[in-house]
């Protein structure tokens, strides 16, 4: 039913778990989104730049808050701009990122089931 969607596009038109079981095809398009998040790296990644000042961070802002080479970081938000979660913005040798509100929201329809 959702062929061809990113796993941000199956979240996002998937009904909320409380409401109807996700079909198999949905549940593997949903699952890299929430691999995704699964990680503890890439989880605190999309916490700090959701709520970094001015709702974007770049790479060298997110550097000290681990104890994690910056090629390593840079790689964890790769992972989180490939699924659809962050927005990313290259400014000069700098990548800038910026968190999906939409994607944050539709997750939080499927997980949360709005309305319950």
């Amino acid at each position: 039913m959702n062929l061809g969607l990113t796993p941000l596009q199956a979240a996002a038109c998937c009904s909320p778990l409380s409401r109807e079981p996700l079909s198999e095809q949905d549940a593997e398009q949903v699952a890299p989104l929430l691999k995704a998040l699964g990680d503890p790296v890439r989880l605190r990644l999309m916490s700090l730049v959701a709520s970094h000042e001015g709702g974007e961070a770049c790479v060298c802002d997110l550097n000290d808050a681990f104890d994690l080479s910056q090629p390593t970081i840079s790689h964890h938000l790769k992972v989180l701009h490939e699924v659809g979660l962050l927005d990313r913005e290259k400014r000069g040798v700098w990548a800038y990122y910026r968190a999906r509100p939409e994607a944050l929201a539709s997750l939080a329809a499927l997980i949360g089931g709005q309305g319950l």
